[in-house]
């Protein structure tokens, strides 16, 4: 990640959520700096009221287009075009689109022809084209998940009279362990990391998994950062925290051995 890096934020105002700007804004704030703020729409339609409730609070330009040939969408021409003259001016080192249109899929992948970073934000029904043309794409339904609560486990106590809820036990128990896609999808990224002795760093591996698949996120599996979801599953991961010379925690993690379960 680099947090360094400038960005422009351009909000499809037609096809966004207003309610979730400020968990955006902090998503974003991982990847950057947002120096340009845009919401685009026709701003005499009633719709875009949740956005002008908004625009002050955030220090977003709203950009006016209206709507003159019915069927046409005069948003995203707009928006393509001042994405274009952004791009151009050098002035940003990366976009982020708040819309779940597959239409910016072309605009994403002009983005990238430039090596300049571009990111995602919609919904989970927004079209896979536009998802893999960014570097990163976040669904709006995970922004809003809560986190799961690690709680300390507890041996259940076999109860030989109500054999009903010991079968609920052993099936409680059952739900908390791993599914295999997320195992399959570590290995894979693993495979693709520079290991030392078969560890590598957080963050490498988290930059992985965003290559191999833009919509990666913690927060699908109800976490809030990649450590607290490896550290929830000790029969895949093994986890190395190292206190370097400045004081700062450096964190390793490797794979167990398939179907391994660690001492």
């Amino acid at each position: 990640m680099n947090a360094n890096r400038r960005l422009a934020l351009l909000i499809d105002g037609d096809n966004a959520q207003a309610a979730l700007l400020d968990q955006m804004l902090t998503e974003m704030s991982k990847y950057g700096i947002v120096t340009i703020r845009r919401v685009y729409g026709d701003w005499s339609k009633p719709h875009l009221a949740s956005w002008k409730e908004v625009v002050h609070a955030y220090a977003l330009q709203t950009e006016h287009q209206f709507n003159n040939i019915p069927g046409k969408n005069a948003t995203d021409f707009a928006l393509v075009i001042d994405a274009m003259d952004i791009l151009h001016s050098g002035e940003v080192d990366g976009f982020c689109i708040l819309s779940s249109d597959s239409d910016y899929t072309p605009l994403a992948m002009r983005i990238r022809e430039q090596n300049l970073f571009v990111m995602g934000i919609g919904k989970s029904n927004t079209p896979p084209a536009f998802v893999t043309a960014c570097h990163i794409f976040v669904y709006t339904e995970n922004l809003g998940a809560q986190p799961k609560v690690e709680k300390a486990k507890k041996t259940p106590v076999p109860d030989v009279k109500t054999p009903v809820k010991a079968a609920t036990n052993k099936a409680a128990t059952k739900s908390v362990t791993t599914s295999p896609p997320l195992e399959i999808f570590f290995r894979k990224a693993f495979a693709e990391t520079p290991q030392n002795d078969g560890w590598v760093g957080l963050a490498a591996i988290g930059s992985t998994l965003r290559r191999l698949d833009p919509t990666f996120d913690y927060g699908t599996y109800g976490y809030t950062n990649l450590s607290s979801l490896v550290r929830a599953h000790p029969k895949i991961f093994k986890m190395r925290e190292v206190q370097t010379n400045d004081g700062t925690q450096s964190i390793s993690i490797r794979l167990n051995a398939t179907n391994q379960t660690p001492k």
